[in-house]
């Protein structure tokens, strides 16, 4: 390798006795770099011409060679080093349910500290990379506010006096979608003009483009694999017949594997941690698998971590002695001792202070604890379910959850899907709703009008089956003629922002929106025969015609077939 230094950048240039061959013969590229004799007397800018497009070419097979990415994108970084001569490189991938980048492949960065990197969208030069969809060059990471140094290059990475160490990322775009970034960091002269590193730059861009139509190109075939998937799973579900928890509704495919999940761990001792957003049912899941369970005709006890006060909850888990501190008049048994032999749910465990976290890792571990005023140990036998909406791998890196305790706690993770991701099961979630509460009020209600249940199913529901529950209850109580009309639903399932639609906030619009549903609704009830439907309503054939021809009501698919 031979080091050549250019406006002010580092280059280290490959070999040109060796073409096409990684440090360590880890890859093979089929295209050999022009030879010096070959790059001899032309001007510079010709010559890296030459060495780009020769690069790319080695980058489009890279990424051929292999049906998997990650491999193909580990020698896109091998060849980057012999053209760039960089020796620190990553690539991060976006992940979207857990809304965060993490190192895919990486060089020059040791494998043990990759698992734990992430960035959030808009979080350092990195995150911003991701959220603006734009590029972002940094030319002395060490005089950067906004460079984060989670791979500690600002330790590992030294420069003479007169250079610094610059940093580029370029965003991986997938359509309109930005789905990771390429970075690379390098040696800078400082005295180096502003455009120095644009070469530079349009190289990783261009390298990028090509990632993205690789990725493209393995979505469509994973997505063809994932559908031959999930139909071989509807079988697998038909076939082995897996049964819903009685209290937990809906029959989505995303919750068949929630209930799959549920019959496989309940019959053993097993720590669960339940994973979701709040609202989903987590405490109904903990309870499904306590009733599956050997331990289903012992105690089963809930606690909410983020309900109570920090003083108060390791009084709550562990119990007190007669006089341990003011206002202990009594002894009092903690949720621990109550619930042995049976299952201690623990919700919002994230919410612990560190200090309980400490204490209940031993009980996880031991089963055995001590009363807060009391030196007596005490052993206890329960299956501990815990329960959180918080990023726990994110609050370990902050130091505000003990690692030990989650790697205790994640021996069987289940996370439950938000109701967005469930949305065949709105309509029936809402039906066991409507019924729970007209007979808890004493109410005749027969049917949730179809103007409600388009309202319905377009809302996205960020409080999950918890929001809907409390909707349909207020639904409920303001009905006056047995339906559930969209009138009777919260303004927020109305408005423009949940229905994608530009609200016109004028009364004659909330008057005809109205006069649309009591038409649609008297035409439905008369399958479609304006007459019937104009009596009704008290008006004339000739008045509802103006209105069905207004709101442009089709009577055809009101009316019943023709061989009925």
């Amino acid at each position: 390798m031979t080091e050549k230094k250019k406006d002010g950048v580092s280059h280290t240039l490959p070999d040109m006795a060796n073409p096409g061959q990684c440090e360590g013969g880890a890859c093979s590229f089929r295209p050999a770099p022009p030879s010096t004799a070959q790059l001899k007397g032309l001007p510079t800018h010709a010559c890296r011409v030459i060495q780009d497009l020769t690069f790319l070419l080695g980058v489009s097979q890279a990424l051929q060679e292999d049906p998997e990415l990650g491999i193909s994108m580990r020698l896109v970084l091998e060849q980057m080093k012999q053209h760039l001569g960089v020796a620190r490189s990553f690539i991060t991938i976006y992940n979207r349910e857990r809304d965060e980048l993490s190192i895919d492949q990486a060089l020059g960065l040791r494998e043990e500290v990759l698992q734990s990197i992430r960035y959030r969208p808009g979080e350092g030069v990195i995150g911003r990379v991701m959220e603006s969809g734009n590029p972002h060059v940094v030319r002395d990471i060490h005089r950067c506010p906004d460079f984060l140094n989670r791979t500690n290059a600002l330790a590992e990475l030294t420069a003479p006096p007169e250079h610094t160490i610059a940093f580029l990322s370029v965003p991986i775009k997938l359509t309109n979608s930005v789905i990771g970034t390429i970075n690379i960091f390098r040696q800078l002269d400082r005295n180096a003009p502003e455009h120095v590193l644009d070469p530079d730059l349009r190289i990783l861009t261009l390298t990028a483009q090509q990632i993205a139509q690789a990725a493209r190109l393995r979505q469509r075939s994973r997505e063809e694999i994932e559908a031959l998937r999930q139909e071989n799973s509807s079988l697998h579900y038909r076939l082995n017949e897996v049964s819903r928890p009685s209290r937990i509704i809906g029959n989505a495919s995303v919750m068949r594997q929630v209930f799959f999940e549920i019959q496989q761990a309940a019959p053993s001792d097993t720590t669960i941690l339940i994973r979701g957003e709040s609202g989903v049912g987590k405490e109904l899941v903990a309870e499904a698998i306590h009733q599956q369970s050997s331990r289903a005709t012992k105690p089963f006890h809930a606690l909410n971590c983020a309900a109570l006060p920090a003083n108060l909850i390791e009084s709550e888990l562990f119990g007190h002695e007669r006089g341990a501190f003011t206002g202990a008049v009594r002894e009092r048994k903690g949720r621990f001792e109550l619930a042995d032999g049976g299952t201690l749910f623990l919700d919002e465990v994230g919410e612990l202070p560190m200090a309980i976290q400490a204490k209940l890792l031993r009980v996880v571990q031991e089963g055995t604890f001590e009363r807060i005023g009391g030196g007596k140990t005490l052993h206890v036998n329960v299956r501990l379910i815990a329960a959180t909406n918080r990023p726990l791998e994110d609050m370990i890196t902050a130091e505000q959850f003990r690692q030990d305790l989650y790697y205790r706690l994640n021996v069987f993770p289940i996370f439950v899907p938000p109701l967005r991701e469930r949305k065949g099961d709105i309509l029936t979630l809402a039906d066991h709703f409507v019924e729970k509460y007209a007979e808890r009020n004493h109410k005749r209600v027969l049917r949730i009008s179809t103007p409600a249940i388009d309202m319905l199913m377009a809302y996205h529901w960020p409080g999950n089956v918890r929001e809907l529950e409390n909707v349909i209850e207020r639904a409920v109580l303001l009905t006056q003629d047995s339906v559930i009309h969209g009138f009777h639903l919260p303004a927020s399932l109305q408005t423009g922002k949940a229905t994608s639609t530009e609200p016109t906030g004028t009364l004659s619009n909330a008057v005809e929106i109205f006069e649309r549903e009591v038409v649609f609704e008297a035409l439905k009830n008369t399958q479609g025969n304006m007459a019937a439907a104009a009596r009704n309503l008290g008006l004339t054939e000739r008045q509802i015609g103006l209105r069905v021809r207004k709101y442009d009501i089709s009577l055809e698919q009101l009316r019943p077939p023709s061989g009925e």
